[in-house]
C-alpha cells in the first residue's frame, strides 16, 4: 500500500504543477492516465460503478466526483479538488489535494484550503491504536468549526486496502470515544470536505458530481493513513 500510495503521491505533485488558467479538467485527466501507465499502476477509479475517468475534478462549489471534462477550462481565481487513487499489485491507494488556479485566490479562500489541509493532519493525528473513528472525526470536526466552516456530512472517509472502500467509514464529524474502535493493521482514507458556507450538498444530473446547496465554495484534501503501534503512518506522500 506504501508503493500504491506513493505512486498516488506523485501524480497529484505532477497534477499540481499543470494546473493554471486556460487548462481544462480533461487535460487533467489525460495527464494522470499517462502518469499512471508510466508508473505500471492501473487507476482505481474508472470504471468503478461505471464512473468514465480516472480522476475526480471538482471546480470551487463541487465537493467531490466532479467528472472531468474538455468544457470545464480553469479559470483565475478558481480552486479545484484533484482526487486520484490507483490500484498496484492488488492493493490501492487513494489521496486528494485542492490547488488554487492561480495566486489570485481571495484570502477567504487561502484559509478554506488551509484550514481543510490542517484538519486532515488533525485527523491523522487521532488515527491510534485504542482510539475510535469518532475521535478522528470530532479532531477534524472542531478546527473546521472553530473557524467558521462547516463539515460535509454526506460524504465520509473510509477503510482502503485490497479494496476501494472498506469498513470502517470514517466521517469526518462525531463524538468522542464513539464509533469503531482503531486496530493495529487498520488503514483509513481520511479525507475531509469543507464548506465555505453551509454543511448541505445536492447531486448534479450527472448522478455523480455533488456540489454544496447554498453555492459557497468547498474544498477536499485526502491521506491514506495506516494505524500502527507507534503511531499514524501516512502512506500516501
Amino acid at each position: 500500500m506504501r508503493r500504491s500510495g506513493h505512486i498516488v503521491r506523485q501524480v497529484l505533485d505532477y497534477l499540481r504543477t499543470v494546473v493554471a488558467p486556460g487548462i481544462t479538467t480533461m487535460d487533467l485527466e489525460q495527464a494522470a492516465e499517462k502518469k499512471i501507465e508510466e508508473f505500471e499502476a492501473k487507476p482505481a477509479f474508472k470504471g468503478y460503478y461505471d464512473y468514465p475517468c480516472v480522476l475526480c475534478t471538482s471546480i470551487n462549489q463541487e465537493i467531490v466526483h466532479g467528472i472531468p471534462s474538455a468544457k470545464r477550462e480553469l479559470k483565475a481565481g478558481d480552486i479545484v479538488s484533484i482526487d486520484c487513487g490507483v490500484v498496484l499489485d492488488g492493493y490501492y491507494g487513494d489521496a486528494a489535494i485542492t490547488v488554487p488556479v492561480s495566486a489570485e485566490i481571495s484570502d477567504e479562500l487561502q484559509k478554506l484550503l488551509k484550514v481543510t489541509e490542517d484538519s486532515l493532519y488533525r485527523g491523522i493525528e487521532a488515527a491510534r491504536v485504542g482510539n475510535t473513528v469518532g475521535d478522528v472525526g470530532a479532531a477534524v470536526q472542531e478546527l473546521v468549526e472553530a473557524n467558521g466552516f462547516s463539515v460535509v456530512r454526506e460524504f465520509v472517509g473510509h477503510g482502503i486496502g485490497t479494496r476501494l472502500h472498506e469498513e470502517p467509514q470514517v466521517p469526518n464529524y462525531g463524538t468522542r470515544g464513539h464509533g469503531a474502535r482503531l486496530r493495529e493493521g487498520m488503514v483509513l482514507a481520511i479525507e475531509p470536505m469543507v464548506n465555505f458556507g453551509k454543511p448541505g450538498t445536492k447531486l448534479l444530473n450527472d448522478k455523480w458530481t455533488a456540489v454544496t446547496e447554498d453555492g459557497s465554495y468547498s474544498a477536499h484534501f485526502e491521506h491514506c493513513v495506516a494505524v500502527t503501534k507507534n503511531g499514524p503512518l501516512i502512506l500516501t506522500q
